[in-house]
């Protein structure tokens, strides 16, 4: 192929990055604008690897091709380290930004690896702990703002557990928020932890298996708030480093955010995850007022 086409085809695949967030991750595309233009190319091609990894369950027919999809994912970051070719818009975009930035690999893979294990479980296997879910989000959130801090140049210590704190709340939060689609799929027991399924008194034995229940959302309301409440300690960490992170990190920080918007949105609906404000506009707020959140916390240097 010659350069002109190959160059074509690379900006057709970044272009298709940007979509893709944009189409199925709308609160975090808004923060990448935020981003300085030299980063934002590496950062769309990370969450646009987000998307098809976080979607590969939710679209696939049957759970074993979700499964494979995952599978794929983890053998084509193998070939992109190897330099081989990828005939995929999103693998072609993030093939590129992995030669450019050095990306770490051991990130990526413990993303796909994290997504795997979670898909590989059994219905009824409750995860025991919220340690579980914390660990599940740092390995499928807090890594693309690891990648991200790495591919904009930026080593700090103090953003890296910035990063660490807020991709656990994010992912501890988007879990809540979606646990009305996974009750619809009858999956994973919805995420709640045997442990505070039992505390707050959801647990019950079927066919020999722990499932929490969910017939009582005065009980389930409570569970939520107890995950909510860690999520929310996890926001607390990370501003509490912010005079140590360095400035250039401040913007690939700003998903803090949407994590405390989120937050605030359940705390306004007393923390039922069915209740439908949940599901308007952005995170339960309207497009506008999340942007101008977004605008302010950004043109503050907050996050």
């Amino acid at each position: 192929m010659s350069g002109s086409g190959a160059s074509a085809n690379l900006r057709a695949a970044f272009s298709h990055c940007v979509q893709q967030v944009r189409s199925y991750d709308y609160h975090h595309y808004l923060c990448l604008l935020e981003l300085p233009p030299n980063m934002r190319k590496a950062a769309f091609a990370l969450r646009a690897f987000n998307v098809e990894t976080s979607r590969a369950m939710d679209i696939a027919s049957d759970p074993r091709i979700g499964l494979m999809r995952l599978v794929w994912w983890q053998e084509a970051i193998d070939k992109i380290f190897a330099n081989k070719l990828i005939e995929h818009p999103t693998a072609c975009a993030f093939s590129a930004v992995v030669s450019e930035f050095k990306i770490n690999k051991a990130w990526l893979k413990r993303s796909v690896e994290a997504r795997i294990n979670d898909a590989s479980r059994e219905v009824t296997q409750m995860p025991e702990t919220i340690d579980e879910l914390e660990k599940y989000a740092e390995d499928t959130a807090s890594t693309i703002l690891y990648m991200t801090l790495q591919s904009g140049g930026i080593r700090s210590t103090a953003a890296d557990h910035a990063a660490s704190h807020i991709g656990k709340a994010s992912g501890l939060l988007l879990l809540l928020k979606s646990m009305p689609y996974h009750a619809s799929k009858s999956r994973h027991s919805l995420y709640i932890p045997r442990k505070v399924a039992a505390k707050h008194g959801m647990l019950v034995e079927m066919g020999g298996q722990p499932e929490a229940r969910l017939d009582s959302r005065e009980k389930l309301c409570d569970a939520v708030f107890e995950m909510a409440s860690v999520a929310n300690i996890h926001l607390q960490k990370a501003r509490e480093l912010a005079g140590t992170v360095p400035a250039e990190a401040i913007p690939v920080l700003l998903p803090a955010v949407p994590a405390q918007v989120l937050l605030d949105t359940l705390s306004r609906v007393h923390f039922d995850v069915f209740d439908p404000r949940l599901a308007r506009g952005v995170l339960g707020i309207s497009p506008l007022w999340y942007q101008l959140k977004l605008k302010w916390s950004s043109w503050r240097g907050r996050y």
